[in-house]
């Protein structure tokens, strides 16, 4: 009797065990079924026809006039606040060398078909209302004038869910996140930490973008030797630094001074970095110059106008992508074509 009675007790705790497994189970599927797809690159149609001077944007979504001050935003590294527009749109408005590097990446990136902010360059704005900024105020002139400003525009259809980092997120292994790296190589972008990656709630997927590119255009390196927006930096540096049977490693320094291993996470952070442009399989890089070499100069030069760069400036930085392009091309001669490969 007594054995039946405890057969009997663990029979229905058993069941209990496995209904609840398997609703938690049910759920969970259920739970995945309802998550968005996380994106992070779209077939770009037509890269050659593609309109880097707007970008992401357009002519009709330009930040319009009078603007009015928000708030300030103190995130960040580099001067930051908010506006809005005579249409209502509310704008993140970026001070400093950042501005202008930025704004030529995100068209870059865009035209590849990966995800970007809208941002512009503005040559000059009056910001009514502007209250004195706790950083950047030596930017801004008498009567609230804000010259060589890059706007963002904010987006209320997604939300920000937080940040991915490079060595972990869905896409590793893919050929579409070694072609992301292969672009910050490109771009000397030594800005790669996670804070500068975002994660976008759009509805119906879930989008992976590199959200501050403002670590561009110049030379990687130490916090001594590296810049953003600087043209000679930028033509001067090296671009590949060796292609082995493993892949190709780009050079994309970021170790700190030596001195700042007394701040390890720091310091760890920052040399975790430089594995960022290292071992990129072939194929995939090969995969991503594919894309690139579809890029016309008069595209090129767009993506450099639109960031308000003088017109010799504009020639120097094509010239120096177009060489970065051209290494690109010629690592393996007579490669595979990856046209028919693409979709």
């Amino acid at each position: 009797m007594f054995r039946s009675a405890a057969y009997a007790i663990l029979l229905l705790v058993g069941n209990c065990y496995w209904i609840e497994a398997a609703s938690k189970n049910d759920a969970s599927e259920k739970k995945v079924r309802r998550n968005p797809p996380a994106v992070l690159w779209r077939l770009p149609e037509n890269v050659a026809s593609r309109d880097l001077f707007f970008g992401p944007g357009s002519k009709d979504r330009q930040p319009q006039g009078p603007f009015m001050f928000v708030e300030e935003v103190k995130s960040g590294t580099n001067p930051k606040f908010e506006v809005q527009d005579a249409k209502g749109v509310v704008w993140r408005v970026k001070l400093g060398e950042e501005a202008r590097p930025e704004t030529a990446a995100t068209r870059l990136v865009w035209a590849l078909g990966y995800f970007a902010d809208e941002a512009y360059l503005v040559p000059e704005m009056v910001v009514r209302g502007l209250k004195e900024l706790s950083r950047g105020q030596d930017l801004v002139s008498p009567g609230g004038v804000i010259r060589a400003a890059r706007l963002e525009r904010k987006n209320p259809a997604q939300k920000k869910l937080g940040d991915w980092k490079w060595k972990k997120n869905p896409f590793v292994g893919t050929r579409e996140l070694d072609g992301l790296r292969v672009l910050m190589a490109l771009m000397n972008n030594w800005d790669l930490k996670p804070s500068n990656n975002a994660i976008y709630d759009a509805g119906v997927e879930l989008r992976y973008l590199v959200n501050d590119l403002g670590g561009t255009f110049g030379r990687t390196g130490s916090n001594f030797t590296r810049s953003k927006g600087d043209l000679s930096d930028y033509a001067q540096s090296k671009f590949i630094k060796r292609v082995s049977g493993k892949g190709v490693d780009f050079v994309l320094d970021n170790r700190p001074f030596f001195l700042t291993a007394v701040y390890l996470p720091y310091y760890l952070d920052r040399s975790e970095m430089e594995d960022v442009g290292e071992d990129i399989p072939l194929p995939h890089v090969e995969w991503i110059a594919y894309y690139l070499n579809q890029l016309s100069q008069s595209q090129l030069e767009a993506a450099f106008r639109a960031a308000g760069y003088s017109p010799q400036e504009v020639a120097a930085f094509v010239a120096a992508t177009q060489r970065r392009i051209g290494e690109l091309r010629t690592i393996r001669e007579g490669g595979p074509s990856y046209e028919a490969k693409t979709r």
